[in-house]
């Protein structure tokens, strides 16, 4: 758990970085920064995951 709060933290701060220095848009940052808890599997993973299944389901829908 431990090493999966690290990895959390370190790829949040480059996702913000990436941002303030305009290397991706912000939806982009944000797809992988919620992917990244996804992987992660820290205690958001489970609403995370269920607000990604939400949006799958709102685009295929449509």
């Amino acid at each position: 758990m431990i090493v999966s709060i690290s990895l959390t933290a370190l790829f949040g701060v480059g996702t913000v970085l990436l941002i303030r220095g305009r290397r991706v848009s912000l939806p982009t940052a944000a797809t992988a920064w919620l992917s990244g808890f996804t992987l992660a599997s820290t205690g958001i993973a489970g609403p995370v995951n269920t607000f990604l299944t939400a949006m799958v389901s709102l685009v295929t829908h449509h």
